[in-house]
């Protein structure tokens, strides 16, 4: 790879090269923080919903719910998004890479958040659930009114610990050529044969995101402290 002026990158040394790639890497990284954010929301989603099912006094819900946690908990993401990305386009449903990744990242994180979110509820005192529809509540009234208010307090430590794990493991989803922060890694280490450097360089910026998404986390749950 080579510069503006025909000079090889390399030649550059180590701080040089770095610091005419750094905004190549901060496009890959504002590309991972977008990937990981959509598929938060998303995997919230799915979470709450699995988690649900898994509560549900309904026999067929909680096979839905048990069996998605298993398959999905159970598979290594790699797998999950080759399924996605290769395996749904042999039958016509080709995916673009990002939301191929936001839908596999999705989908994994969902199971774990699933049984985050379950055990949160979990640790609820039932009684809280007996006075709700003793009230005359209904159970969808009593769960958003009374139980998940309680049991999001206690949800948000994991939580924060998943999300760090899903930023990291959003750099599985280069393997379908979306350009985020591995990829880049990958195509200047190359083209230049310094993979240490490049690499090594991703690590950083990984380690900056994931360094702000705990201090943020560390954040909310004192803030939630105050009011409890």
């Amino acid at each position: 790879m080579g510069t503006g002026g025909g000079t090889p990158l390399v030649s550059r040394g180590l701080f040089g090269a770095l610091e005419f790639v750094t905004p190549l890497y901060l496009k890959g990284a504002i590309l991972t923080l977008q990937l990981t954010a959509v598929s938060i929301v998303c995997g919230l989603a799915i979470g709450l919903v699995i988690a649900l099912c898994n509560l549900s006094r309904w026999a067929p819900l909680r096979w839905f719910g048990s069996t998605y946690t298993w398959v999905f908990r159970g598979t290594p993401l790699l797998v999950q998004i080759s399924l996605v990305y290769y395996g749904l386009a042999q039958y016509g449903y080709k995916l673009d890479p990002f939301p191929a990744g936001v839908l596999a990242l999705s989908l994994n994180s969902g199971a774990y958040l699933a049984e985050i979110i379950r055990a949160a509820i979990e640790s609820i005192p039932r009684g809280q659930m007996e006075a709700a529809r003793a009230l005359g509540m209904s159970y969808g009234l009593a769960m958003r009114r009374v139980i998940l208010p309680q049991a999001y307090r206690r949800m948000i430590p994991p939580m924060i610990n998943e999300f760090v794990t899903l930023l990291k493991d959003s750099s599985l989803v280069s393997t379908t050529g979306l350009v985020e922060l591995m990829h880049r890694s990958r195509q200047l280490s190359a083209a230049t044969l310094k993979p240490f450097w490049f690499f090594g360089y991703a690590a950083f910026w990984y380690l900056m995101m994931t360094t702000l998404f705990t201090l943020l986390g560390g954040l909310l749950e004192r803030r939630l402290k105050q009011y409890e």
